[in-house]
């Protein structure tokens, strides 16, 4: 993993320009705080690293300690910490964004944790949002990209059970 006081930050860039304040965000995340509305630190890093559909170099290097943090306690953490690895690994894929080769390795590493960590964090959990990030970040990781988008898309039950009733309709 990058080293949170490593130089290399200030050259990966995100949505906003270089990357130098996204290690203070990340450390932040060691606390294992909500999601929820525009709560910080995960607002930030939302918008600065999975901006619209979009990913960067700083994206790749901060998944590792996202999910690295994940680990400490997954069946504490909340759901985003599931939901941001996925996404950036569903919009890295569908954009063909390419990874730094420097980061490549850690990032791919640190993805394949993803599944035993949903099922360590699942015992405790059942959720419709929990579940819905879980089973995408598993997706993702096994490079179901399209699947994994379809889960996060369909993460209401409302919606899930209107998809239900058009391929019943179908």
């Amino acid at each position: 993993m990058l080293n949170l006081e490593s130089s290399r930050w200030s050259e990966l860039e995100h949505a906003y320009g270089q990357a130098s304040d996204i290690p203070p965000l990340l450390r932040q995340l060691h606390g294992l705080p909500p999601s929820a509305g525009e709560s910080e630190p995960w607002f930030t890093l939302w918008s600065a690293l999975a901006h619209q559909g979009d990913v960067y170099s700083a994206s790749f290097a901060a998944v590792p300690h996202v999910i690295a943090t994940l680990a400490s306690a997954p069946a504490k953490a909340d759901a985003s910490f599931f939901h941001f690895p996925a996404w950036v690994e569903v919009c890295r894929s569908k954009h063909g964004t390419a990874i730094p080769v420097d980061l490549a390795g850690d990032y791919f590493a640190s993805l394949k944790r993803l599944p035993a960590l949903v099922a360590e964090a699942a015992s405790e959990r059942n959720d419709p949002g929990f579940a819905a990030c879980a089973l995408a970040a598993v997706a993702a990781t096994l490079g179901q990209h399209a699947m994994a988008e379809v889960i996060l898309e369909m993460s209401s039950p409302g919606l899930a059970l209107d998809v239900l009733g058009w391929f019943d309709g179908h």
